[in-house]
């Protein structure tokens, strides 16, 4: 069963990426790192490959130290997610896929590749490791404490906090080749035309899944992938393990592995769901595309207006009472203080050293042909990222030492001065 056939939509867009489709193995592919694209790719896929793994030891210590299993829920919980919505991406033909999805894009090739140079390690990495960076970065802030409406609350601010880091990456990926999405655009033109020079007939380019685009990145991906998805699963995730474990009844065995499941696959279910409001405006190459991304403008609006609100909400009651959460973000800080920073450090990295080339642009192009994110967006998503994460790693260093500036103290000083 080949990936891809000379001259379709799959074998365009791997050709502009510089490798070869037709050939993939099945299975798995392991690359020289030298020999990829480019120098951004095996630092990518290093970083967030190591992400992942951390993700996964603080998420086993959680539950050992703390007998709250919800952090492996989330990272597993994710690959559940990941599995159920990327092949069909991937192959939309094996899965009758074609018209309610179509190929939407394909990831360059990296070190370690499945799936006929599909699915790259990192990307199997990156969902467990950002939505355990998001999930803990608005633990530490205190809220998700098992109080009314706190895991709504909370899962609002993990969409903001969780696309705010995704964009950062998602913005910069198209410029520097790390994917390439299936949209009829001018940068295709030189790999169509060697191809017809060599007699190959082509297919037509553009997928209508993908438009309309905030700069290089469809907003279907900003909605969906960046915002509401993970947002819905860390609200399973937390309403149907985190409140157990708070009510001393935490899942185990097959009682976790369905609430897992179920975050996984429902958080899937949500996205079409949640696109109703722009599919009313038409799903294919006729949708009205201005009043899709006028749609698509106003929820990224309100998710970031409600998120930063109740940031400003929660930051003051903090401020009033600044042992709430305490134990939360002391146990969230061992994590927090490695992977959140070295993922911000690399990709401001990644970006100055890009910079260069995207000033350079010409009508959204580079030199080399590439299309260029939204900087301004990015600036902002930057903001927010270091702003969170400074006000949780502050709480959590406050928290772990005992009896610091009133920040909190460790949970045994707690259960202490109750007992007086």
């Amino acid at each position: 069963m080949a990936a891809c056939t000379p001259g379709d939509v799959p074998s365009i867009i791997t050709g502009y990426l510089g490798f070869d489709c037709e050939k993939a193995n099945p299975i798995v592919t392991v690359r020289n790192p030298a020999d990829l694209a480019n120098w951004t790719l095996p630092v990518l896929e290093v970083t967030i490959v190591l992400g992942a793994v951390l993700a996964l030891v603080h998420a086993i210590r959680r539950l050992r130290r703390d007998g709250d299993p919800t952090n492996l829920a989330i990272w597993v919980g994710s690959l559940v997610y990941l599995f159920v919505i990327e092949p069909p991406l991937y192959f939309p033909e094996w899965f009758r896929a074609e018209e309610a999805m179509g190929f939407m894009f394909s990831h360059n090739v990296f070190t370690v590749n499945f799936m006929f140079d599909r699915l790259p390690l990192y990307i199997v990495a990156f969902y467990p490791a950002v939505s355990q960076l998001a999930y803990e970065i608005v633990r530490a802030w205190g809220f998700f404490d098992g109080s009314r409406r706190s895991a709504l609350r909370g899962s609002i601010v993990v969409a903001l906090v969780f696309q705010a880091f995704y964009e950062i990456f998602d913005q910069l990926g198209p410029q520097l080749k790390w994917w390439a999405w299936n949209i009829d655009a001018p940068f295709y033109a030189d790999t169509v035309r060697q191809m017809q020079d060599r007699g190959i007939p082509t297919d037509k380019l553009g997928n209508p899944s993908a438009v309309p685009t905030l700069a290089s990145v469809p907003w279907g991906s900003v909605w969906l992938f960046a915002t509401v998805s993970f947002a819905v699963l860390v609200y399973l995730a937390v309403r149907l393990v985190r409140n157990a474990a708070l009510a001393g009844s935490a899942p185990r065995g097959w009682s976790l592995t369905w609430r897992i499941v179920v975050a996984g696959v429902v958080a899937v279910i949500s996205m079409p769901l949640l696109s109703i409001p722009t599919a009313v405006f038409g799903r294919d190459e006729h949708a009205n595309q201005q009043a899709q991304t006028v749609v698509y403008t106003i929820e990224l609006l309100l998710v970031w207006a409600i998120g930063l609100a109740l940031l400003y909400a929660q930051w003051r009651r903090l401020r009033a009472q600044p042992g709430t959460g305490a134990d939360d973000a002391r146990t969230a800080y061992p994590f927090l203080v490695v992977f959140p920073p070295l993922f911000l450090a690399v990709h401001l990295v990644l970006w100055v050293t890009a910079l260069p080339a995207f000033f350079g642009a010409e009508d959204g192009l580079t030199a080399d042909n590439t299309p260029i994110g939204n900087l301004p967006y990015v600036v902002a998503c930057f903001a927010v990222a270091v702003g969170v994460l400074a006000f949780a790693l502050i709480r959590g260093r406050r928290a772990a030492t005992p009896f610091g500036d009133g920040a909190g103290a460790p949970r045994g000083a707690e259960v202490q001065a109750d007992a007086v």
